[in-house]
C-alpha cells in the first residue's frame, strides 16, 4: 500500500473458547477516508483468556498499519472496554499478562493513535476473522487486491454471512438468548415435579443460590455485556434471576409465558408416586404431547404460550443479549423450536440447574420471519460438569 493514505481504522477483536481455551484474533485495517479494506488478519494464539486474544488483535491491527499504511494517522476501534480504557491510559493495568502485551502495543502504535470503544455489532469483521480462525478457515494475513482468500468483497455484500453467529440479519445484529436454568429447590433435589404458577414452589437452596451466582459471575466474565434479564414470575426463577440482574448488572423483568408446566395433581409428588397414585398418567404423558395431566398443561399447550413468549422477547429486545431464566420445559422447548425438531425432542435433552443454553435469532427479512442458532447447550461454569463456554 502506497503512503497515499494519510488516515486508517484498525478494528481488531479476539475471544477463547473457554476463558482459557483455544483462542484467535480478527483485525481489520481500513482507510479511514473510504472505508476500503486494505488488508486483514484472523490467527489463532493456542490457549488464552478471552483478554489476551483481544490484545493480540490490536497488536495484529497495529502491524498491519506500520506495514501497509506506514506514517498514517491510526484510530483502533474495539468492542473491549478494558483494552480501550487501559490503552487511553484511563485505567490501571493490574495483571501480570496484560502488561508486556499493552507495553508492545505501545511501542507499534504511532504518535497520536486514538482508541475508541464501540458495540460488538460495529465489529463484526474483526470478530468473523477471529471466528473463521478458531474455525480452522482462516489464518494470517489478507492484503486487498493481493490475490489471497479475502473477505473484502464479502463484507460490502448486504448477504453476507457471520460464521459461528449463524446467519446474517437484515434488520441488524441477532438477538441472543441466554437461557438460565433456575437453580436447585428441595423439589429438585428429591426430583419432585414442581409446575409453575399454580403449583408448590419452594424458593432456591442454598446451594441453589451458590449454583445460580456461579452461573451469573461466568456470564458476567463473557465477552459480550448482557442487556437485560428476564425471568419467569415463579419463586425459584424469580430468586435466580434477581441473583444474575444483581452481578451482571442489568435491569429485571418478567415474562409470565415463560413460566413451567403445570402439573396439576401431580405437583409435588415424584415419579414413583404418581405411577403409583395415578396408574396410567405417566405413560400417556410421556407418550402423547397433546395429553395434560388433570389440572396441568400439555406439552403443546406449553409450546404455544412459550412461542408467545418468545415472540415478545424478539420485538422487545431486537438486537440486544438478554438472560432468560426459565425452567427445564420452556427452554427445551425453544430449543426444538430453534432447531426446527419436531417437539418429542425434549424427551433426549437433559438440562442441569443452573445451566445456560445459548440461542441467536436473526431477522429474516421483510416477512417478519426469524432463524435461530444455537450456539450452545446445558452449559455450566467450568469447575462442574459440563461444557462451558465464555463467548457465544
Amino acid at each position: 500500500m502506497s503512503g497515499s493514505v494519510r488516515a486508517v481504522v484498525v478494528e481488531a477483536d479476539g475471544g477463547s473458547r473457554g476463558n482459557p481455551g483455544p483462542a484467535a484474533y480478527g483485525a481489520v485495517l481500513k482507510d479511514a477516508a473510504t472505508g476500503a479494506v486494505i488488508a486483514e488478519d484472523g490467527s489463532t494464539i493456542g490457549v488464552a483468556t478471552n483478554n489476551v486474544a483481544e490484545y493480540s488483535g490490536l497488536i495484529a491491527g497495529l502491524r498491519l498499519a506500520a506495514e501497509y499504511a506506514p506514517g498514517a494517522a491510526v484510530e483502533v476501534r474495539m468492542d473491549s472496554k478494558l483494552v480501550v480504557e487501559q490503552m487511553s491510559g484511563r485505567w490501571k493495568i493490574k495483571h501480570p499478562a496484560m502488561a508486556p502485551l499493552a507495553e508492545e502495543a505501545r511501542g507499534l502504535a504511532p504518535a497520536g493513535t486514538t482508541y475508541t470503544w464501540v458495540p460488538r455489532e460495529r465489529n463484526a469483521h474483526a470478530d468473523r476473522l477471529a471466528n473463521e480462525a478458531l474455525d480452522g478457515r482462516r489464518a494470517g494475513v489478507s492484503v486487498a487486491g493481493g490475490g489471497e482468500e479475502s473477505l473484502v468483497g464479502e463484507v460490502a455484500s448486504p448477504r453476507t454471512t457471520v460464521p459461528s453467529r449463524g446467519w446474517a440479519p437484515p434488520g441488524g445484529p441477532p438477538t441472543t438468548l441466554l437461557l438460565v436454568r433456575h437453580g436447585v429447590t428441595a423439589h429438585t433435589t428429591a426430583k419432585r415435579f414442581s409446575g409453575g404458577l399454580a403449583g408448590d414452589n419452594p424458593g432456591l437452596s442454598d446451594d441453589g443460590r451458590a449454583q445460580v451466582r456461579a452461573t451469573a459471575e461466568w456470564l458476567a466474565a463473557g465477552a459480550d455485556p448482557i442487556d437485560a434479564v428476564v425471568a419467569s414470575p415463579v419463586r425459584r426463577t424469580r430468586e435466580s434471576a434477581q441473583i444474575v440482574a444483581d452481578v451482571v448488572g442489568a435491569a429485571l423483568t418478567e415474562e409470565p409465558d415463560l413460566a413451567e408446566m403445570e402439573f396439576g395433581h401431580w405437583d409435588g409428588l415424584t415419579f414413583a408416586e404418581v405411577q403409583e397414585q395415578f396408574p396410567g398418567e405417566l405413560g400417556k404423558w410421556l407418550g402423547e404431547l397433546d395429553y395434560a395431566p388433570p389440572g396441568g398443561e400439555s406439552f403443546r399447550t406449553v409450546q404455544r404460550r412459550v412461542l408467545r413468549g418468545l415472540d415478545r422477547l424478539l420485538a422487545d429486545h431486537a438486537g440486544k443479549t438478554v438472560a432468560v431464566v426459565s425452567h427445564v420445559t420452556p427452554i427445551k422447548t425453544l430449543v426444538a423450536h430453534a432447531l426446527n425438531a419436531d417437539l418429542d425432542a425434549v424427551f433426549r435433552m437433559e438440562l442441569a440447574p443452573a445451566s445456560v443454553t445459548v440461542l441467536a435469532f436473526y431477522d429474516d427479512g421483510d416477512d417478519g420471519s426469524s432463524r435461530a442458532s444455537l450456539r450452545l447447550f446445558n452449559g455450566v461454569p467450568p469447575g462442574r460438569s459440563g461444557f462451558g463456554v465464555a463467548r457465544w
